[in-house]
């Protein structure tokens, strides 16, 4: 059987200060990528990256660029040293929430620049459409999305409550208003289930309460020139593999408002033919979720040149 390998690219909540700063420390084609993105700012975000302090790097509006730009370099220097394309190299790109303008631009639909403009106008209206203190998520785990539904059912009694992130067989994230989500996390604890946990974000991502940032996000986007991929991007909204510009175009505005279907993306990848998932960029979340959903795969993670030479035995 032949191998298919997936490039997977992290979202929000793998930033770290530092990050990126092994990379650009060996590797010249990462400081390009860094200095393109500061340049795409207006600001020196590696800077903050690099140097911290911790509060800035989990801005939202800092985080977001700044994991697309740290994914962004590491696939530059693997590009470098295999002399290939990342069609050439890979046959699927797939990414978590903000992690899917990393495979977009990883699969040539958008451009670097853009990507780091759109993240920071996507990181600031995401931030700006519900006041601090009145939204929440919440992380229910070893339930399935059944029980979740009838949970939430019942918790949208007291406001906007929605699933936002299926990650993986037993780990689902729920977003909504602060008295929804506290409802929701209420009535998870009565039907037994021991580990539901509050999570340490800004805003409520991924549920209606969004629409103004993907009212914003639709109007950003109509400017920008998006190409169709060359290879198949495993959408967010959709769990399959797009390649038309409008249509990943389009996923994008979808993707503010609606679920991350993370782990029926790992199963469409799965049913794809995946043999090899290469997480690239900060940290090992996603390989974290391969491992919880599928079996007998091939996990690798490129974060810095530590990383390199277990990379490069894949091609």
């Amino acid at each position: 059987m032949s191998r298919k390998i997936v490039f997977q690219f992290p979202g929000q909540g793998s930033q770290v200060v530092g990050m990126g700063g092994a990379l650009a420390t060996a590797y010249e084609e990462a400081r390009q990528i860094f200095d393109e993105v500061n340049e795409a700012l207006d600001e020196d975000l590696f800077a903050i990256m690099r140097n911290g302090p911790d509060d800035a790097i989990r801005l939202t509006r800092n985080a977001q660029p700044a994991l697309f730009a740290t994914s962004m370099a590491a696939l530059a220097v693997l590009r470098a040293k295999t002399g290939q394309t990342v069609a050439m190299l890979a046959d699927f790109t797939a990414g978590h929430s903000l992690g899917e303008y990393a495979a977009l631009a990883a699969a040539g639909s958008i451009s670097v620049a853009d990507g780091a403009r759109l993240l920071r106008l996507r990181g600031d209206a995401m931030q700006s459409a519900v006041a601090v203190g009145e939204g929440a998520m919440a992380a229910i785990l070893g339930t399935d999305e059944v029980m979740i539904d009838e949970i939430l059912a019942i918790a949208r009694e007291a406001g906007v409550v929605q699933l936002a992130n299926d990650n993986a067989p037993g780990q689902i994230v729920i977003s909504g208003s602060l008295e929804a989500v506290d409802k929701a996390m209420e009535i998870a604890r009565d039907k037994g289930l021991r580990k539901v946990i509050k999570l340490p974000v800004s805003a409520p991502f991924h549920c209606d309460l969004m629409a103004p940032a993907a009212d914003t996000m639709a109007a950003a986007l109509a400017d920008v020139t998006f190409a169709d991929a060359a290879l198949p991007v495993f959408c967010n909204v959709t769990a399959a593999g797009e390649r038309l510009a409008d249509v990943l175009k389009g996923n994008l505005v979808t993707q503010v408002t609606c679920r991350v279907r993370w782990r029926e993306t790992l199963m469409a990848l799965d049913v794809a033919g995946a043999s090899d998932f290469v997480e690239i960029g900060t940290g090992k979340v996603l390989s974290g979720l391969v491992k919880r959903t599928l079996n007998d795969k091939n996990i690798v993670n490129f974060n810095g040149p530590d990383d390199l030479d277990a990379v490069l035995t894949l091609f």
